[in-house]
């Protein structure tokens, strides 16, 4: 597996793995600083309010923290690089001031890349999986970790009747064409993740397929990374899931299923919640043992 993922687990507090394998999925905490997120509608825009949510997600249990300023929900309009610059990089230089967890930039932008990589950004979490001129390069010369992702289209137009043959043969093929386009341009192989890119471009039965056929993804060697939290999917088989923060149900069943799967990471919004599922799966598998924290001490007890 990739030296880059393995290595970028050695500056957190909480060990999640067992020599080369997962105990459960690392918990990705999303840090919306844009006034028009799909899920919350600008709560989080600014830098204070991007740095206090980033902690508080922090302090809920995640591994890792998300940062994007340019919201990438169906129908979005693009933004400036000067724009996304202003929105992001105050929040990881602040975070990178109070945290040594790693830090990722969700962007399509190379100039905001390269940005929030000097800023303190360990990984470029990219939905157009390096297509824009000069990513790839931009890619190798950073050295980060780079998530490619599967889109269809763009934002503005990806849920206009999206079409496929066979949704998951096509996004595999797609993820691996865009994994040899980076390790052509000099991107290490170990530093690569793959994202079947769940609601973008797919209509409700394209993303079930691709979450039943998780375990196909992880099997091509790179970590993978699923982004299931709050999707409008859920609303279509829930109606009671209308509202983004009514579908924590159908986002924790998602990520339990990423975590059968193997997945390397589940990028969400309610991180306290989603960690809670997957430690409790991971301990009904045998995998961690249950233990009890001292309240307020912060010391582990003995196994209950």
């Amino acid at each position: 597996m990739a030296v880059g993922f393995w290595g970028s687990l050695q500056v957190m507090n909480r060990p999640p793995v067992i020599g080369p394998r997962l105990l459960r999925p690392l918990v990705m905490g999303i840090v919306n600083v844009t006034p028009d997120s799909f899920s919350d509608g600008g709560r989080h825009a600014g830098p204070d309010a991007g740095l206090a949510h980033g902690l508080t997600l922090l302090g809920d249990g995640a591994d890792i923290l998300d940062i994007g300023g340019e919201s990438t929900r169906p129908g979005a309009a693009p933004v400036s690089v000067e724009e996304e610059l202003a929105r992001v990089i105050p929040v990881i230089t602040a975070l990178r001031a109070r945290t040594a967890a790693p830090l990722s930039i969700d962007t399509m932008k190379p100039a905001v890349a390269r940005a929030a990589v000097l800023a303190g950004a360990t990984i470029w979490n990219d939905v157009n999986a390096l297509r824009s001129p000069g990513a790839a390069q931009t890619a190798a010369d950073l050295g980060c970790e780079v998530v490619l992702m599967h889109m269809l289209g763009e934002p503005m137009t990806m849920q206009q009747a999206p079409r496929y043959d066979d949704v998951v043969a096509q996004v595999e093929t797609f993820l691996l064409d865009r994994a040899r386009v980076a390790m052509n341009a000099g991107v290490d192989e170990r530093r690569i993740w793959l994202d079947p890119g769940i609601g973008f471009g797919k209509t409700p039965q394209h993303n079930l397929a691709l979450l039943a056929a998780l375990p196909r993804f992880v099997s091509l060697g790179f970590p993978v990374l699923l982004g299931a939290s709050r999707k409008r999917f859920i609303a279509a088989l829930d109606p009671l899931g209308a509202e983004p923060d009514a579908r924590l149900g159908g986002s924790l069943a998602a990520a339990l299923a990423g975590a059968a799967a193997g997945v390397a990471a589940a990028r969400v919004h309610d991180v306290r919640q989603t960690l809670q599922a997957l430690t409790i799966d991971a301990a009904i598998r045998g995998e961690i043992l249950p233990q009890a924290r001292s309240a307020g001490s912060g010391e582990v007890a003995a196994p209950i």
